[in-house]
């Protein structure tokens, strides 16, 4: 079992470069060799560890013997698990905790040669640039990018989207101005009814003799209805004015009010 012990990368690029065939190993072990894997992780064995190697290789084995080892040490006894576990669920801790050593591989050779503040941060973003072994082996990997390539579409839509919101605004105008339009109509429509019942009260009117003169109905002349015989009269024939009139709530005419005395 080769670890890389004798392999020490001691820059930033040389340590993603250890990183990224590590990976490469044990990506290749939970997914195009997934059948072989399963069949070394024998819980019937001792505790066994996945290991990935910088040559993109990997292999299922004991921890080392030496305590502390060379390099950091995998997840122990993860055969143990393997029947306990549907599959899916059980390759995806293996997953979990092969990104855990990975990180702890590569922290500990900058740790080992004196990597600063700069180059630790700079490894962290190379690493955090490419998907876990976690996300690969779940498939999230892939609906992220699905998602931002749906955000990326939807940010140039934008003017799409402005022209969708100036469209709803043109019709929300549109359908305003049609609204006042009918509201112009109907008001015009109740103005020619309100003239048109006027015409029919100055030709109704018009035919109206007054009861006391004789004469027709006149639009500028003031006329009251008698209550009881239902007769009309020029106000000025029966000496009645339009504020008096506003007084009486039943009028009778002098016809009427002198047979009412008359009576025995």
């Amino acid at each position: 079992m080769d670890l890389g012990a004798s392999y020490n990368p001691r820059t930033v690029e040389e340590v993603f470069r250890d990183f990224k065939g590590r990976r490469a190993g044990l990506i290749k072990a939970l997914t195009t060799d997934v059948e072989d894997f399963f069949q070394q992780c024998d819980p019937e064995k001792e505790n066994l560890c996945l290991y990935g190697f910088p040559s993109e290789q990997w292999e299922v084995n004991l921890p080392a013997e030496e305590v502390p080892p060379e390099l950091p040490e995998p997840a122990l006894g993860i055969n143990f698990a393997r029947d306990g576990m549907q599959d899916k669920d059980w390759l995806s801790l293996v997953a979990v905790h092969s990104d855990a050593w990975l990180l702890g591989v590569s922290f500990y050779f900058g740790a080992r040669f004196g990597f600063d503040k700069a180059d630790r941060k700079r490894l962290f973003n190379m690493i955090n640039d490419v998907p876990t072994i976690f996300e690969i082996v779940t498939g999230t990997a892939k609906k992220q990018v699905k998602e931002k390539s749906s955000v990326s579409n939807h940010s140039s839509n934008k003017p799409k989207s402005n022209s969708k919101v100036q469209d709803v605004s043109e019709s929300q105008a549109k359908y305003s101005k049609e609204m006042q339009l009918k509201d112009d109509d109907d008001e015009e429509e109740e103005e020619e009814e309100e003239e048109e019942d006027e015409d029919e009260d100055e030709e109704e009117h018009g035919e109206t003799l007054c009861g006391a003169c004789g004469e027709n109905y006149a639009s500028d002349e003031f006329w009251i209805c008698c209550d009881i015989c239902e007769k009309w009269f020029h106000g000025k024939c029966v000496r009645i004015t339009p504020a008096r009139a506003e007084h009486i709530k039943h009028y009778k005419c002098p016809s009427c009010s002198s047979n009412k005395r008359a009576r025995p």
